[in-house]
């Protein structure tokens, strides 16, 4: 007895260590496969023939135009040449507007061409433009301040720059003159309104973006000037003239009209119902053919969940990649997904969105459980191998997923390098050529890391820290 008790069995031993062996394969599984796909995810180009073939077929996309009709089917064509196991679209009710001719110019004291563009939603100038005197302010802050009498009967002219920097900081002090100056310019009497292009360039190529009007102010035409002209102004209001400018913008409303959110599904093989989410927005200004904003974000995700299933099989949950409609008229697509699906929201394991360019990723943000941060650390551990840091634990994810949150949804913000991006965002000038094909393999590389992660390792990030 006293021998048995010291020497266990023959069979025993060999149970234990095949358990032990089980166990050791069973915890390298994860970190082997992380590695193989990685690789793979690294050297293929199919991000970039998404994003190539989305501004090269469809161009621009300006949500309910023939643009955008265009790439809803280039969608669901896309997903379903890929091998997606369940393609549909979901229908959004979005506003349609058109840009039309925008056109500036000084006429006194001197006589100079002005580059301007039209902000998304502006209304159109009366017949025949106007010509009238124009007034300078440093800020949004700066016109709320200002003296009706010093306003009234004049253009607005919104002389705020935006700083450079790799995560896109300064964007959100610059953005807000865009969203509000035609209300605060209206306010105070003014007749319409020109900012300084929400931008990091110095080109002549001018910015858009939405901007917004109230219903109780009315409702004044909102242009950008290219951040070169509104040198070219400065310097003549700092000189001390009285500068008249004649401005026409021939902006147009043409009603609602349907879109559609496109989604692509791998359905999961052993718990279909829990859903990584992966998105981007499939629409884009008119006036480029939208490859940063947000084509490249459309090759991305679509990218990573092929390249998992093409190299690893079918995943466990199911991948879910959303191509949400009309992001830049204010996330119409976003919310109608989130009104739609508000019933399965508890099943989204992690959702997360590309939608900063092509730029390197370099941290990875999250906003899980807290003991699922603990558990994700194979994931941090090859994200870091490919240049992405760990960062914290309260990430907002990106726009479209932003409102997912507050039900309780986890999100990652993979944070890309948005250090030249503002200098192409909302221009003629976001096209092809603006997207480094090696740049954009890291960022499908790392998708694919996050989405076969997710989707494998049995790790349940939920709920989100109600404290976001």
């Amino acid at each position: 007895m006293k021998a048995a008790l010291f020497y266990p069995s023959l069979a025993f031993c060999s149970a234990l260590l095949l358990s032990a062996c089980t166990s050791t394969s069973q915890n390298n599984t994860v970190p082997a496969d992380l590695a193989r796909l990685s690789d793979s995810a690294l050297k293929s180009e199919l991000a970039y023939d998404v994003v190539k073939s989305l501004t090269v077929e469809v161009g621009p996309r300006i949500a309910g135009s023939e643009g955008d009709k265009r790439a809803v089917a280039w969608a669901e064509e896309k997903f379903k040449a890929l091998g997606f196991d369940k393609v549909y679209k979901e229908p959004v009710r979005v506003r349609n507007w058109s840009r039309g001719i925008a056109d500036a110019k000084v006429i006194a004291p001197y006589q100079q061409k002005l580059f301007i563009t039209a902000l998304g939603g502006s209304v159109a100038t009366p017949e025949g433009g106007l010509i009238t005197q124009v007034v300078m302010f440093d800020s949004l802050a700066s016109l709320k301040q200002a003296d009706g009498a010093h306003v009234r009967d004049k253009i607005v002219f919104i002389n705020q720059r935006m700083q450079r920097d790799r995560a896109g900081k300064g964007y959100g002090p610059v953005v807000i003159g865009r969203s509000q100056g035609a209300i605060e310019a209206a306010k105070l009497g003014a007749k319409a309104v020109l900012i300084r292009s929400v931008g990091t360039d110095n080109s002549r190529f001018a910015h858009t973006g939405v901007m917004q009007y109230s219903d109780d102010v009315e409702k004044i035409p909102a242009g950008a000037l290219s951040n070169a002209d509104a040198d070219n102004l400065q310097a003549m209001l700092n000189a001390g003239k009285d500068v008249t400018l004649a401005v026409e913008m021939r902006a147009k409303e043409h009603g609602w009209q349907t879109s559609y959110n496109v989604i692509g599904e791998f359905t999961g093989s052993e718990s279909p119902d829990e859903i990584v989410l992966i998105g981007a927005h499939l629409d884009s200004w008119d006036e480029g053919t939208g490859a940063l904003d947000d084509g490249a974000g459309v090759g991305i995700v679509t990218g990573a969940a092929t390249v998992i299933k093409n190299l690893m099989g079918q995943p466990k949950r199911t991948i879910r990649v959303v191509l949400y409609a009309s992001e830049e008229f204010g996330l119409t697509g976003a919310q109608e997904y989130t009104r739609k699906h508000k019933a399965e929201l508890g099943n989204i394991i992690v959702a997360a969105e590309s939608d900063f360019g092509a730029g390197e990723i370099y941290q990875i943000d999250t906003l899980f459980a807290p003991d699922a941060v603990e558990q994700a650390k194979p994931l941090f551990a090859a994200l870091e191998n490919i240049g992405v840091k760990q960062g914290h634990n309260q990430a907002g994810g990106g726009p479209d997923v932003s409102m997912l949150p507050k039900y309780g949804v986890p999100v990652v913000s993979l944070l890309q390098d948005g250090t030249y991006y503002f200098d192409y965002h909302h221009t003629a000038n976001d096209t092809l050529d603006k997207v480094d094909p090696k740049a954009l393999a890291q960022n499908q590389a790392a998708y694919a890391l996050l989405a076969y992660f997710m989707a494998n390792s049995g790790v349940d990030t939920r709920p989100a820290p109600a404290s976001h």
